[in-house]
């Protein structure tokens, strides 16, 4: 409030629309782009397609036009004797130009364009040319601004003046929070150099070392929480010894795998033996495209858990998806004497209560639900081992639930089918051992994916027909974006209605978030028994259903779905021999990003490639789950996605510190535990992971 140009109102303003309320926080406010203002362009310069540019101009006269009611168009005739430009303002136009005087020189920023053969620039930034140090003015920084700020006649300009006068009372340098060694090894400017340059840089190369140094700060602690937080929980957690593989996984392997193990699914398996076995709880993610096999792994790895007189758990974000699993591990086991069973919201009255007690007295030996399983009415005998799958579903304060079930921890296999990036993996995953499943099982043919118009119906339905009519089954997925469901529900009933008008010789089912949980099974069984031969659904079918006789995936208004989502459903075809295919389809607007997204997804197949480019459009707070995921990204400056090798460099520097001083007492680490300890207790939730 006492920084000169805020005041009590602006205060509150900047709180409320910015969450601004200390200087620290108005410090780490950042530019997000800058403009070079040392150099002045003459009127007789301009081109049409010029960015933003600088002149300096006597202003000769001003016109007032009448726009309707209470609305006025103001225009400055101006020239710097090059040539003529006209100012104008629309909107608080006499407010703005009240101060404006003729025969004044002023320099004027904005954007050129022509109106009327003449060149204008419309509300630009204008200031008195006397006593402006154009060498001075370096780098002009830009600053993100909400509408009820600019209504109050806040702009990016305004933040920079009270920015700029609260560094110019900063007498003295602020403190360093990284100790000379990482300093002087990395070349890094100092921490108030780097505050002081990211908001007035004098030219791109101070701007370049200023961002380096926050970035790498940022990115740096974020890497030392990460690595403290697992050497600690390595150090205090012994895991249960699984020293044997007995009967149980031996019987499966011999008389009931279903198919031969992949290489991939062969290594990872030994790294989970390797784990169970070291005395240490094991903390793994498996990462593994729609389709490689996963449950398998996760299956065969429980079944040692019981060799060893424990129980295993698998948990499901959905009671599809736990249903799917149930069936899934059902149907491995076929005749062999182990006892699975469920535990979702639909299970009841006196089941519930088997299935409660089974799981106390031990019989349950492996079980199968949904966050249900935490509740505190569930008490295992001896809760061994713990797959959660689709881990990004699921809260850290749920996990920790879970954990709490075992006098020991249980050993845990987090497995999902969303490719994550390495940078990503490091920084949101960054105290998990990674294994990747980076085989589809022998026989699967890569799906091919088609682009289509939706003005291209004809041959869309011809297609359709000729799977179908070759003893195929067909997807027909519609989006259900939230924000609009009423209008998505009543699209996808037009469509089913739609669809079955032009396929009347064939049977179609519908699924939708919507329907009653029984009414929802029963349609889709009828799919998955081959019963109907098309199933028109929204995104309920992204997880969960596996059908290898469906062969067509059909994604309508493809444009309003993000590259890992339309990667998931293309996962649900491609599970038999047979070619499968998914068509997406949009109409013809798109934007660049949309048509860059729809082109990757027709290039490749590869989950990495996918969410490597998916984080670059979107950014990892826009990636599946990672927002809601207890693991929040608290960066202000640096950018997983494109930062890569500064997140490299950080968990090097990190690494190191850790393994020199696991038990955080070296007294030249003390700086760091220290920043460490006030930056927890501020506002960071980093990976508070497991």
């Amino acid at each position: 409030m006492y920084v000169p140009g805020v005041g009590p109102k602006r205060k509150d303003i900047l709180k409320r629309e910015l969450g601004i309320e200390t200087f620290g926080d108005l410090l780490e406010y950042y530019p997000y782009k800058y403009v070079d203002r040392s150099k002045v362009y003459r009127i007789s310069e301009f081109t049409g397609e010029m960015p933003f540019v600088q002149v300096k101009v006597n202003i000769l006269s001003f016109e007032e036009f009448e726009m309707g009611p209470r609305k006025k168009r103001i225009v400055a005739h101006a020239t710097d004797g090059t040539g003529i430009v006209d100012l104008v303002w629309f909107a608080h136009a006499q407010q703005l130009t009240k101060d404006l005087k003729v025969h004044i020189d002023y320099l004027v920023f904005g954007k050129p364009t022509v109106y009327g053969g003449r060149y204008q620039f419309v509300h630009p930034e204008i200031e008195k040319a006397d006593g402006v140090q154009l060498s001075e003015m370096g780098m002009q920084p830009y600053y993100v601004t909400t509408e009820k700020m600019k209504n109050s006649g806040m702009t990016s300009r305004t933040i920079e003046r009270i920015t700029k006068s609260m560094i110019e009372r900063m007498r003295e340098p602020l403190p360093e929070t990284l100790p000379p060694f990482i300093v002087n090894r990395l070349r890094l400017v100092s921490r108030d150099t780097a505050f002081r340059h990211i908001h007035y840089p004098k030219s791109a190369e101070d701007m370049s070392h200023a961002r380096l140094r926050l970035k790498f700060e940022e990115l740096f602690y974020v890497q030392l929480n990460i690595l403290r937080y697992a050497a600690d929980h390595r150090r205090k957690y012994r895991g249960y010894v699984f020293q044997h593989v007995g009967a149980i996984f031996n019987d499966f392997f011999h008389q009931h795998l279903p198919f031969p193990l992949t290489g991939a699914q062969k290594r990872v398996i030994r790294e989970i033996r390797a784990d169970m076995g070291s005395g240490r709880q094991m903390n793994r993610l498996l990462q593994g495209d729609v389709g490689s096999g996963k449950t398998l792994v996760a299956l065969m790895s429980m079944l040692i858990a019981l060799d060893n007189n424990y129980q295993a758990c698998i948990m499901a974000p959905t009671e599809i998806l736990a249903e799917q699993h149930l069936s899934t591990i059902r149907a491995f086991l076929g005749d062999m004497n182990v006892r699975v069973e469920l535990l979702t919201g639909i299970v009841k009255g006196k089941k519930r209560r088997e299935v409660l007690e089974g799981i106390a007295d031990g019989s349950v030996q492996i079980l199968v639900g949904t966050h249900a399983v935490i509740e505190d009415k569930v008490q295992f005998l001896h809760l061994g081992f713990v797959v959660v799958d689709e881990q990004h579903r699921f809260g850290v304060a749920q996990r920790a639930k879970l954990w709490s079930k075992s006098s020991n921890p249980p050993h845990v296999l987090v497995m999902t089918a969303t490719p994550i990036p390495r940078t990503l993996a490091m920084t949101i995953y960054g105290d998990l051992d990674v294994s990747i499943i980076d085989e589809l099982p022998p026989g699967r043919k890569p799906v091919q994916t088609i682009h289509k118009y939706d003005d291209q119906t004809t041959s869309l339905y011809a297609g359709i027909r000729q799977q179908i009519r070759l003893g195929r089954q067909v997807y027909v997925v519609f989006p259900l974006i939230k924000e609009s469901e009423k209008i998505d529900l009543k699209n996808l009933e037009e469509g089913f209605e739609t669809l079955r008008q032009a396929f009347p010789e064939f049977r179609l089912s519908k699924v939708h978030g919507k329907m009653k949980p029984a009414d929802k099974e029963e349609e889709m069984q009828r799919f998955v028994k081959g019963e109907t031969q098309m199933l028109v659904a929204t995104t309920v079918i992204e997880v969960g259903v596996n059908v290898p006789n469906a062969s067509v995936m059909v994604i309508l208004d493809a444009q309003r779905f993000g590259l890992s989502q339309l990667h998931q459903l293309r996962g649900r075809v491609g599970r038999g021999a047979d070619q499968s295919f998914c068509i997406l389809v949009t109409n013809r607007k798109l934007s660049k990003e949309t048509s860059t997204r729809i082109d990757i997804m027709c290039d490749t197949n590869d989950g990495f490639r996918i969410a490597e480019a998916d984080l670059k459009l979107r950014g990892p707070g826009d990636l599946e789950g990672t927002q809601q995921s207890g693991m929040a990204f608290d960066l202000k400056i640096a950018d997983i996605a494109r930062d890569g090798q500064i997140v490299q460099m950080a968990r090097d520097e990190a690494q190191r510190i850790v393994d020199d001083d696991p038990q955080c007492q070296k007294s030249e680490y003390q700086m760091l535990w220290k920043r460490l300890a006030e930056l927890r207790k501020t506002n960071i939730n980093w990976a508070a992971i497991s």
